[in-house]
């Protein structure tokens, strides 16, 4: 192998090349400068964007408004981690970890922060008696694939999206070894949902909102532009799966939400009304489903 990489005795922070998303991150935790976040009319406010990990929740906050569920409204504000919003100190005091989403909860008349996506998922489905089976087997099931989910994506995301999208080079040892286990994770998800309408059985819960906007946007060839490259016809469960949620209500409002890029109909930066993707849901051309 040439240009083999030797590891030094200690590690150094090397991050002098071009790569924006090489060059976001730190091994030091906390604010790196001061400003606080705006706060919104509602009690439920969020602070995202409109990643995989982002729409998670905005997708849950809309189907509990379709519900006719009126305490689900909620401000939502874009934070670009481009531009390393995440590290503001307001930002930082709901999420010290300063990863997207974050919610911060003034329903109680006190604030409650929720981060970690699964966690803001149960808090919400929890409040809201909505999507969560109350116990049993199929609360079981629920958890399950909702903690499938979150150490299973990191493959996806971190690992097989960055080196063969965003990483300075494609290489191959990374490439292989990443595409290698997001199929097995499609594989899994394919033998599941061969036996079951939805992800944890019969009934659509916060394991599917947790899972769809991951592995559904790659079978439907919304993620990494990687379709082909991993056969995601093959798994006929899961882009069956894929394009039922599709159709949602929820799903279409909640994926474009803390959005800034793609088409004109697809963006809504911010949220903080229903009519704020009202009117940008109106310029989806008749041709897309």
């Amino acid at each position: 192998m040439t240009n083999q990489y030797t590891p030094p005795k200690v590690w150094q922070n090397n991050t002098n090349g071009a790569n924006k998303w090489a060059n976001i991150n730190s091994p030091e935790s906390g604010a790196r400068f001061d400003k606080e976040l705006p706060v919104g009319k509602h009690a439920l406010q969020l602070y995202s964007l409109g990643t995989p990990n982002g729409q998670k929740v905005t997708i849950l906050l809309e189907e509990l408004l379709a519900l006719g569920i009126k305490e689900a409204e909620y401000d939502a504000y874009l934070i670009n981690i481009g531009e390393k919003d995440q590290f503001s100190s307001g930002f930082v005091a709901v999420n010290p970890n300063s990863k997207i989403p974050a919610l911060l909860d003034k329903s109680a008349g006190e604030d409650e922060t929720v981060f970690e996506s699964a966690s803001i998922l149960v808090h919400l489905a929890e409040k809201f008696n909505q999507f969560l089976p109350k116990d049993g087997k199929a609360r079981t099931q629920t958890f399950n694939w909702l903690f499938w989910a979150q150490g299973s994506a990191p493959f996806l995301g971190g690992g097989f999206g960055h080196f063969y999208a965003y990483a300075d080079e494609k290489q191959e040892y990374p490439i292989n070894r990443f595409a290698m286990e997001v199929k097995r994770q499609l594989d899994v998800l394919d033998k599941q949902l061969a036996k079951n309408t939805f992800i944890a059985g019969e009934e659509y819960s916060i394991a599917d909102i947790a899972i769809w906007p991951w592995y559904g946007n790659l079978v439907l060839g919304n993620l990494y532009d990687a379709a082909e490259f991993l056969e995601v016809e093959s798994y006929t469960n899961v882009v069956r799966w894929a394009k039922l949620l599709e159709t949602r209500e929820g799903v279409q409002r909640g994926r474009i939400i803390n959005r800034s890029w793609g088409e004109e109909w697809e963006q809504v930066p911010e949220r903080h009304c229903a009519q704020d993707i009202d009117k940008v849901l109106k310029l989806r051309p008749s041709t897309v489903k």
